[in-house]
């Protein structure tokens, strides 16, 4: 199986009073996270949140681009079956 990597665009509100998903606009999925952007407090938190709700494990989520913006590339790694 090779791993491929899917890339999705997203544009966080840290500080928020608690973790949601408002869906897509202007091709960013927007994404609220309850802990302030603090060491990286909510770079963690947001990819935990991530795994949680596409139900894969956070180690196969990292983040591409954007680690001190509130836009941020995140990287997905999934197995695909070559044909």
């Amino acid at each position: 199986m090779e791993k491929q990597l899917v890339i999705i665009w997203v544009r966080v509100q840290p500080n928020a009073s608690q973790n949601a998903v408002l869906g897509f606009k202007d091709g960013f999925l927007q994404v609220r996270i309850a802990t302030p952007p603090i060491k990286g407090e909510a770079n963690q938190e947001l990819i935990k949140y991530l795994s949680r709700i596409l139900g894969i494990s956070k180690h196969h989520l990292t983040i591409e681009k954007g680690i001190t913006s509130k836009r941020k590339a995140i990287g997905i790694r999934i197995n695909a079956e070559s044909s």
